[in-house]
């Protein structure tokens, strides 16, 4: 049976249109909402509404529209951003099905799509022992290499943010989910990225230090920041940004963590370099009496870390299912999806650093398993045969009468 779409805001690619085009041919019908110009860049000439007024007006807008066209499904990128908040609401209301796109819960090769929502909102259990139960019943998933260079997203990034100057004309009533202006990113990002290559050689003495020094290996536990503009920071964790998250962490470090460890902090690679984390972390260390066992890398892979580190302290990273694939302990400071008994550490911080545990290896094998059976595409965002990949995978799921977790379930 043929269903109804309505596209919202999707990633800054053609992403959304190619997968449009497919459910088209499949003898469904496809509308969509342009919120900004960038959207309407993307979408191209395809058929659409233009939503041009403040977002208190959205529900209003809508209901008509879901009352004249009966969407049986709805398709969104990031179920927190403000105007699919108010229009997952309205889809309820209506009873459509709401599926949610986001950066995939295991990286890289994978998109997630996910009924109902996604992070906080996913409707994947948080039960251990059905995770062990279910394992059975789902074949291992096979799966294509991804490969996306960075060049690629920021060209789509820039691109869409350049169609956006035109806001002012054609969607006077729009604002923008990310804390700040797509330009004054760009600009700290280029400044930052241009400072990188003064920090490789000194990043990498310190991780060789750590993992291989004249001494022998130096006990090290792991810190990996995330973007202070993350939802799955502002919305879903006590913390406003990462300054509260390093300070909650070093001086719980400085309490209790053994005296011969350290701490190890990394940056996140798209960081814009708005605020001076090593001056932040040098003040903290002086104030904790820690300035010896503690470091700060701006540049480096992760993956290498993850191998030697003790363990691993984050708030809701996806480098948290990397470090379950790595057999690290870990201690999640919000609830991700993977924060289960058996997976993290289920006690408080200051304990962490003395008695973290390994995950259970036959757990993590189960949850993997599941997690990229009912919630992951294999494909991406931004390359031609990425997107194509993705798209093949999502018409499956979007057209299906259950989600393969509903089925599970």
């Amino acid at each position: 049976m043929s269903k109804r779409f309505l596209f919202l805001q999707g990633v800054s690619s053609p992403f959304f249109a190619r997968l449009a085009d497919r459910l088209v041919a499949d003898g469904n019908e496809v509308f969509k909402i342009n919120f900004n110009c960038g959207d309407a860049v993307y979408w191209m000439s395809r058929n659409a509404w233009s939503f041009r007024d403040d977002l208190s007006a959205l529900p209003g807008w809508l209901t008509p529209k879901f009352e004249a066209h009966g969407f049986t499904d709805i398709v969104l990128f990031g179920d927190r951003r403000p105007i699919h908040v108010s229009a997952v609401v309205c889809a309820k209301q209506f009873g459509s099905t709401v599926h949610v796109f986001e950066e995939g819960y295991f990286r890289p090769n994978w998109v997630t799509l996910e009924r109902g929502g996604v992070n906080r909102f996913s409707s994947l259990p948080r039960d251990p022992d059905w995770y062990l139960r279910q394992a059975s019943r789902v074949a291992e998933v096979v799966h294509q290499h991804v490969h996306t260079p960075l060049s690629v997203r920021a060209a789509h990034d820039i691109a869409y943010h350049l169609a956006n100057v035109g806001n002012s004309i054609g969607f006077g009533g729009y604002r923008t989910h990310r804390p700040y202006n797509a330009f004054v990113e760009y600009a700290g990002l280029a400044r930052r990225f241009a400072s990188l290559r003064f920090h490789e050689s000194r990043d990498r003495a310190i991780c060789n230090q750590l993992i291989k020094g004249a001494e022998g290996k130096t006990p090290f536990f792991l810190l990996p920041l995330q973007l202070d503009s993350d939802a799955q920071i502002r919305e879903f964790s006590r913390f406003s940004d990462m300054v509260e998250v390093i300070d909650t962490v070093l001086r719980s470090f400085a309490r209790t963590a053994p005296g011969g460890t350290h701490l190890l902090i990394k940056n996140h690679p798209l960081d814009t370099g708005f605020t001076d984390y090593t001056r932040v972390i040098a003040r903290i260390a002086a104030e904790c009496s820690i300035n010896g066992r503690l470091h700060f890398i701006e540049t480096g892979d992760a993956n290498p870390l993850l191998e030697h580190a003790q363990g691993v302290v984050l708030v809701n990273s996806t480098v948290g299912t990397a470090a379950l694939e790595a057999g690290r302990p870990i201690k999640t400071l919000a609830d991700p999806i993977y924060n289960l008994p058996g997976l993290t550490f289920q006690g408080d911080l200051d304990d962490f650093w003395n008695t973290g545990e390994r995950p259970d290896v036959n757990l993590m094998a189960a949850f993997r398993k599941i997690v990229m059976h009912t919630t992951l595409v294999n494909g991406g965002f931004y390359t031609k045969d990425s997107m194509e990949m993705a798209a093949h995978g999502a018409l499956r799921l979007l057209t299906a009468a259950k989600s393969p977790l509903e089925a599970l379930l």
